[in-house]
């Protein structure tokens, strides 16, 4: 199959012809119709991911047609069009026994415990507890935007914050996973700040349902403009990007007994942020991390994008080829782009 490799951490990406997958007794192969980039795969590219191991094909927020099942699946066949969650549980340990397959102790990842979608086809393990089916009224483009950033952002806002109609919510960073609340938070009636560095992201922001922005370049006090703008504090506050000063501003910005959701990945030198202690003891203030979500939890999510109460193809910038992936990949910390690249063509 051809498939996007890279053979060194921030070397160069190639596009090669290896191994088609097998799938193993409980797991199928998917070919790939379509496949997100995520700043997740930037993230792996650079050496982040302890589980990454050389040569690799990163790619994780995938959509395609079962191909091929191992014999002990049962609840999927080949032809049956499916999306998967980015985090695969295994089913059985006390985290999935739990309902919570997001944080299982055995969790695989296509695209960084084993090869991913960068590719014409992709392995996918546990088939029968992380395989989603896709309604008709779905297609491909519309299903790679979910399995990473949206239904990390539609679990943090839904479950995590327990967002109502008419609080305050501010969203640290507009990419895709900052993008993705907004529009669900706005779904949900909340009133949305934007918060980013970038004039177009903003606007764009507003276009899906930020009621106000702010462009971080040119304020000089953050958490008091927020403040200003939600009556003394959003009640939940996200930090969408993942670093020191967006961690800070978006606890130090809550009102009293507000939530702080972490959805960022925290790495190299933003893995210990400051966090300002006093205020989140007397203020009573929460700070929540948020890690994907199960595949039983997509009906909820499914049927809002059915009736048209979320519409996730509008955060598609573009949709390009595999070999495109050689080049945005490495681009993807530069955050010129306002929305998500899709491949959809292989």
């Amino acid at each position: 199959m051809k498939a996007a490799v890279f053979d060194q951490f921030k070397g160069p990406i190639t596009i090669q012809y290896v191994s088609d997958p097998t799938p193993k007794d409980h797991g199928v192969v998917v070919e790939v119709k379509a496949t997100g980039l995520c700043r997740s795969d930037w993230h792996g590219w650079m050496g982040h991911d302890p589980d990454i191991k050389l040569p690799h094909v990163p790619g994780h927020e995938l959509a395609g047609i079962v191909a091929a099942v191992g014999k002990n699946v049962h609840d999927v066949k080949v032809g049956d069009r499916v999306t998967t969650p980015f985090v695969c549980g295994c089913g059985s340990c006390p985290q999935c026994i739990s309902g919570n397959h997001q944080v299982c102790d055995h969790q695989s990842q296509p695209g960084f415990t084993h090869w991913g979608s960068f590719a014409e086809y992709v392995a996918i393990d546990y088939a029968d507890t992380n395989l989603v089916k896709l309604p008709e009224e779905i297609d491909f483009i519309t299903a790679a935007t979910l399995g990473c950033r949206f239904i990390t952002s539609f679990r943090a806002v839904v479950e995590q914050a327990k967002i109502r109609g008419g609080e305050y919510i501010a969203v640290h960073g507009c990419g895709g996973v900052g993008l993705s609340a907004i529009m669900i938070a706005n779904a949900l009636g909340a009133e949305v700040i934007a918060i980013d560095i970038n004039n177009d992201t903003l606007e764009f922001a507003r276009k899906i349902g930020a009621s106000k922005t702010i462009n971080a370049s040119d304020h000089t006090d953050i958490v008091a403009s927020i403040k200003a703008s939600t009556q003394g504090g959003a009640h939940v506050s996200i930090d969408a990007l993942g670093s020191q000063e967006t961690c800070f501003n978006s606890i130090a910005n809550l009102r009293k007994r507000g939530k702080h959701i972490q959805l960022g990945l925290m790495t190299g030198d933003h893995q210990h942020p400051k966090i300002p202690m006093d205020q989140v003891i007397a203020n009573e203030l929460e700070i929540i991390g948020s890690h994907g979500m199960q595949a039983h939890k997509y009906p909820e999510m499914l049927a809002m994008i059915k009736n048209g109460k979320l519409e996730p193809k509008k955060l598609i910038a573009q949709t390009i080829h595999l070999e495109a992936v050689t080049t945005a990949l490495p681009g993807m910390n530069s955050f010129k782009k306002s929305g998500v690249l899709i491949v959809d063509s292989f």
